[in-house]
């Protein structure tokens, strides 16, 4: 009789171990979702900025340095390997391109190119994806990064090597305050 009450016992503790795995299992899939997502935002960006930088490059000659340091940026942000590097050259990159938009400013002329505004409305509607995405990791990084401390499942993820995930965090520069002046 006691044979069988162990043999319950250590089938319902087996059957729970799996639970909690595949628990831990489908969030981490959900984590890597929400990653490849956000690159592959980013590669689309990475793929636009080129033909971003022509453009400008014909109506601004001598912003040429502005142009270089946005390739090289690109460059950069395309080759990181890991996630803080990626993430702290990504808000760079942003940045770049951001200035690609203020530099444009100056040259009516390449405000009213179709193919610049083109660029620039889908450049905007990446950058709004990208950031929907980030969100949407974060999510599903706090979640798995909660089952994996939460009784009994942290036990299981520890013995199975699961590790908690990075967020994506604002920059530095995203969290200084926004000053007006007149």
């Amino acid at each position: 009789m006691w044979v069988y009450i162990i043999l319950g016992l250590v089938a319902v503790l087996l059957i729970a171990i799996v639970g909690i795995y595949n628990r831990l299992a489908k969030q981490k899939v959900m984590v890597s979702e929400a990653s490849a997502d956000i690159e592959t935002f980013q590669k689309q960006r990475y793929d636009m900025i080129p033909n971003l930088v022509e453009i400008v490059k014909g109506y601004a000659k001598h912003e040429s340095e502005t142009f270089q340091k946005v390739t090289e940026m690109r460059t950069k942000a395309m080759g990181a390997t890991s996630f803080d590097e990626k993430a702290k050259l990504e808000d760079q990159l942003s940045g770049m391109v951001s200035k690609i938009f203020a530099v444009a400013e100056n040259y009516p002329q390449l405000k009213a190119d179709t193919n610049f505004l083109g660029l620039q409305t889908n450049l905007k509607d990446l950058e709004d994806n990208i950031q929907k995405s980030r969100r949407y990791y974060n999510g599903a990084v706090r979640d798995f990064n909660s089952m994996i401390v939460i009784f009994p499942t942290n036990i299981i993820a520890q013995v199975l090597g699961f590790k908690a995930e990075p967020f994506f965090e604002a920059s530095d520069e995203e969290k200084k305050n926004v000053e007006i002046k007149f």
